[in-house]
């Protein structure tokens, strides 16, 4: 499924804004990918600088055998100050970078496809990340609270969107339009997302308890059946396939799972 796909951590000053970096060459499978809250930002070997936009179900990428790619991960909420827009016109699309930026989007391709080697190509990216987030808007701190909140909510924390957004001193309404910005989609919706990754997380960890009902419970769903409904609606898949197939296929990942266990800074 992740054929020489390699995650590494981002470097240190861009820890709360990338929660990793990653290098690949697909083989003939190509690469099966869950929704996880965060976007991509990636240069294929054709030449394409390209941004994954927010996902809410599985997908497949469709290159061909052997394309090699590289790309940074946004933690969920910091794509918009990259970019220097929403991201809900990009939820469920792959956009090339040059709708986004321009002809900078082009001079960046352009030194990606000179640099040597993917290690290379993956710090050039991570200077343009670097260079966009001084040059822009912060990261909008309701985002950023949001997502640690659902990442970690704290003890006494008030369930659902309107706890959320009592708790954070807005209205559901507010509250969901920031959000909308800033991930894709609402607040709901991310929590689903993420609710998902973290019950994969711990079956990959090994660290977790065994079976997957007790995963299920310690992810934070309601009962089995509450976790099968899940993984059908956002992984296309059965909770023992989809524990299966993750843990089949070990691959390197960097120390902070990206988009699940992580709370961003503020």
């Amino acid at each position: 499924m992740r054929a020489d796909y390699v995650e590494r951590a981002a470097e240190a000053d861009l820890a709360a804004e990338l929660a990793c970096t990653w290098t690949v060459t697909l083989d003939a499978a190509g690469l099966s990918l869950l929704p996880d809250g965060c976007l991509d930002l990636l240069w294929i070997d054709s030449g394409r600088l390209v941004i994954c936009g927010p996902e809410t179900a599985a997908w497949r990428t469709s290159l061909p055998a052997g394309t090699t790619a590289v790309g940074v991960r946004f933690r969920p909420g910091v794509a918009p100050a990259v970019l220097g827009m929403p991201v809900s016109p990009l939820r469920e699309l792959r956009v090339g970078m040059q709708d986004v930026w321009g002809a900078g989007a082009s001079h960046l391709s352009e030194r990606l496809g000179e640099a040597p080697d993917p290690g290379a190509r993956v710090g050039i990216l991570q200077a343009a990340v670097r260079a966009r987030l001084a040059d822009g808007p912060p990261v909008d701190r309701v985002a950023r609270a949001v997502a640690r909140r659902l990442v970690a909510p704290p003890p006494g924390a008030r369930g659902g969107v309107a706890g959320l957004a009592a708790d954070l001193g807005y209205s559901e309404r507010q509250l969901h339009r920031r959000s909308v910005a800033a991930f894709g989609y609402g607040p709901a919706v991310l929590a689903r997302i993420l609710r998902l990754q973290r019950f994969l997380a711990l079956a990959r960890s090994g660290a977790g308890p065994v079976g997957v009902a007790a995963l299920a419970a310690a992810a934070g769903y309601a009962d089995g059946p509450h976790l099968a409904r899940e993984c059908r609606a956002l992984a296309g898949a059965t909770p023992s396939e989809l524990v299966a197939r993750e843990t089949s296929d070990p691959f390197t990942t960097a120390s902070d799972p990206p988009g699940t266990l992580a709370a961003p800074t503020s």
